[in-house]
């Protein structure tokens, strides 16, 4: 007999009995399923957070002030602080000189500089309408650092700055509660408060309002309002530099590079400052670090689950036995016929295989399908993984290979005589 006519018999042994089929691949089934569902959730969520962080600029180098830990000393010793300082003063922070420097020095490389500062919400009434909003202080680059998209009007320019202007732009959620439209809400002057005090700023611009991120009051949305950074200083009497801000690099840009050379130009102001550093990051290196732990916790979890598959194997060993002492007069006939201990042999063992393959097969659909489930309930979109799916149908076979062949062995090792002879 060959390998077909093999799997063909197999497949007739498993019609005659269906339900002990059936409950043999159940150990089968249920750990190639928890393992491909466990997988699936795992890349979902990979795959959500990366793209997430993507849209917010995988590439960017966030510039930020950071406590040292220790000072150098002349004679090169290193000694470290015992006490920090509360807050910053004038000279710890990144002046507009330093930026301005830092864009000339690397003009080729960067793309855009972008530096904002959260101030406070302001609640707006207008034309028997009421809105809150988180009032932002924006330079002109933030719109590219992240991803504003003008539905009308314009979004803060230099020229706004440099002359400290009243213009604020607003989200559509906000347009369309207070104004009505998008549309109507260009020109049109909204009271803001601005430590304590209210003044009255010209609507420029209406960005799309995107719900990711933002937070959900009682009684509406709250949305950002932006306005220029240099006015936001002025009327709240706060300090003139910046503790951070984010820089956009040019796309053909080797970011590791850039990185280290951003660092070491603003450090170079902080070599005689014995409390502040400054420190530069990106979130391609945080990303893989949370890839890998996401994936590593993903794995441990799948290992966990394949051990339900060794309950499986066993119980496939279990029912080949019994499948053998039912057939011992089978096996006796073929080989009066002829059959030699190799052909016996293959016979259990593809029929092994095939049960497993079959439990296979069934527990990949059932753990897309869980999976799938999973990853929607979740919020996530479903990534199914292709060579996971692979791996677990090929172990399955294996395991019909492993646990098929002890039964087969004992089975081609039975005497012909007395499995004639056997009742």
């Amino acid at each position: 007999m060959n390998i077909w006519d093999n799997i063909l018999l197999a497949l007739q042994s498993l019609r005659v009995n269906k339900m002990r089929a059936l409950l043999t691949m159940l150990g089968i089934i249920i750990g190639i399923s928890a393992v491909i569902a466990i997988v699936t959730l795992g890349n979902s969520m990979t795959t959500s957070i990366t793209d997430s962080m993507s849209s917010f600029g995988i590439q960017n180098v966030n510039v930020s002030l950071v406590e040292k830990s220790s000072t150098n000393t002349s004679e090169g010793m290193t000694s470290i602080r015992m006490f920090s300082k509360p807050s910053y003063d004038d000279e710890d922070l990144i002046s507009n000189q330093m930026i301005d420097d830092y864009r000339k020095v690397f003009s080729n490389e960067i793309k855009a500089i972008s530096i904002s500062e959260n101030l406070s919400q302001s609640k707006i009434t207008k034309n028997q309408n009421t809105a809150t909003v988180n009032l932002v202080g924006t330079n002109s680059d933030y719109q590219i650092a992240n991803n504003i998209e003008l539905v009308t009007g314009r979004f803060i320019n230099q020229s706004d700055m440099d002359l400290e202007k009243l213009l604020c732009v607003i989200s559509t959620e906000f347009a369309e509660d207070i104004f009505g439209t998008s549309a109507n809400a260009i020109g049109q002057t909204i009271e803001l408060t601005l430590n304590g005090f209210s003044k009255t700023f010209t609507i420029v611009g209406v960005y799309q309002y995107d719900s990711n991120g933002q937070v959900m009051s009682s009684s509406s949305i709250t949305t950002d309002c932006y306005i220029p950074i240099t006015t936001a200083k002025k009327y709240t009497n706060s300090q003139a530099g910046y503790s951070s801000f984010t820089v956009v690099a040019n796309s053909e840009v080797d970011s590791s590079s850039f990185l280290k050379n951003t660092t070491s130009f603003f450090q170079s102001y902080y070599t005689l400052n014995d409390s502040y550093t400054v420190s530069a990051s990106n979130m391609e290196s945080m990303l893989e670090s949370m890839t890998e732990m996401l994936s590593t916790i993903t794995l441990a979890i799948a290992a966990i689950a394949a051990i339900s598959l060794l309950v499986g194997g066993i119980g496939v060993m279990n029912i080949m036995l019994v499948s053998i002492t039912e057939r011992t007069r089978e096996i006796g006939t073929r080989k009066a016929l002829g059959a030699t201990n190799r052909n016996i042999r293959l016979q259990f063992i593809v029929e092994a295989v095939v049960i497993c393959l079959i439990g296979g097969l069934l527990g990949v659909i059932l753990g897309i399908i869980m999976g799938s489930i999973g990853s929607s309930l979740m919020g996530y979109p479903a990534t199914t993984s292709i060579s996971a799916c692979i791996i677990s149908v090929v172990f399955s076979m294996s395991i019909g290979v492993f646990f098929g062949y002890y039964p087969a062995n004992r089975a081609a090792k039975m005497d012909p005589i007395e499995a004639l002879r056997y009742e």
